[in-house]
């Protein structure tokens, strides 16, 4: 069980509270140039509570999004707010905003500890409380038993982990994280994954980018896509997969006899393909995914097939873009 995340006696902003009842992000017709370059078009938006995955290909615009709404990229026209105030004319609402960029810069030579305590001391706290504040937050993502190691000796995951903490030390209402996931192991990622949800099940405004649908889809079903810089799609990730069950899908199954596996699939009705990649590999083309994959484990148990693999390449970001914008062989 993870520890409550507030903490009484936090260090808070007195002279400004956020708008009632206003979104936690609201963007309103942003775009941002540089020259000819449309590094964003137009993006309206409003985000309030819970998880919400920024997914898109490399130069979508993901980190551009995130730069403006940490103020550190002003947009080149429309409207950014925070908690409903315009964060270029009153810094305040970034009290209550934790950020976890997509590069590192840490002190390697500190220990996880020293490098939350330091960020919790320039937040205000006293030297006892920034102690128990860094305490709090590596409990948080699992880091307290290598506390006082130095971060030059820890793993990726551990660091992306104690970028994390190092966000939430000002118990922020509103935490972005830039491609949290990239080059973590596959434990690392569960565990980063199971910090976000909880996050979100905090009632906290969670946004994360990544380019891998799967990442995604493991967190979170709520989504935002963002492609050459447009806001492409914003809504239920479950919602728009049962729209793409009647488009074209290939399955690739590993197994051991691949013609004899063909011979008892070709019956689905759902089925309109058959191709042999390989020895070891039977390709099913369907226009119905969801039917296919009910009726493939009879299928499979019947008929006594040993399979060690199913694979669905076409169910992917890149699949999905080529569906919301028309194109891709669709």
């Amino acid at each position: 069980m993870m520890p409550d995340f507030h903490q009484e006696g936090q260090a808070e902003t007195k002279q400004w509270q956020p708008e009632q009842k206003a979104p936690v992000i609201l963007l309103e017709n942003v775009s941002k140039t540089y020259g000819k370059i449309h590094a964003l078009t137009g993006i309206t938006l409003a985000l309030s509570g819970g998880v919400t995955g920024i997914l898109g290909l490399n130069g979508a615009g993901k980190s551009t999004l995130f730069k403006i709404l940490m103020g550190k990229l002003k947009p080149s026209s429309g409207q950014v707010r925070l908690f409903g105030t315009n964060p270029w004319k009153n810094p305040a609402p970034y009290s209550r905003v934790g950020f976890v960029p997509e590069g590192e810069k840490m002190y390697d030579w500190m220990t996880a500890h020293d490098f939350i305590a330091t960020f919790a001391r320039l937040n205000g706290l006293t030297r006892d409380e920034a102690k128990l504040e860094a305490d709090r937050v590596l409990d948080f993502v699992g880091l307290l038993d290598v506390a006082h190691k130095q971060i030059g000796r820890f793993s990726k995951g551990m660091r992306q982990r104690t970028k994390i903490a190092h966000a939430l030390v000002n118990d922020p209402e509103l935490i972005i994280l830039d491609e949290p996931l990239q080059g973590c192991d596959p434990l690392a990622r569960t565990t980063i994954m199971n910090v976000i949800r909880e996050l979100g099940r905090m009632g906290r405004t969670v946004i994360v980018s990544s380019h891998i649908l799967t990442e995604i889809e493991r967190i979170t079903e709520q989504i935002v896509i963002l492609h050459h810089g447009r806001l492409l799609a914003l809504g239920n990730l479950h919602a728009i997969r049962e729209k793409m069950d009647n488009i074209p899908h290939r399955i690739d199954i590993g197994c051991e006899s691949p013609k004899q596996l063909a011979k008892s699939v070709i019956d689905i009705d759902s089925v309109h393909g058959i191709v042999f990649q390989n020895p070891e590999i039977l390709t099913v083309q369907t226009r119905n995914l969801g039917d296919f994959h009910s009726n493939l484990p009879s299928v499979i148990v019947d008929g006594k097939h040993k399979v060690t693999s199913i694979d669905n390449p076409d169910d992917d970001l890149a699949s999905i873009l080529g569906y919301l914008t028309g194109g891709g062989g669709y």
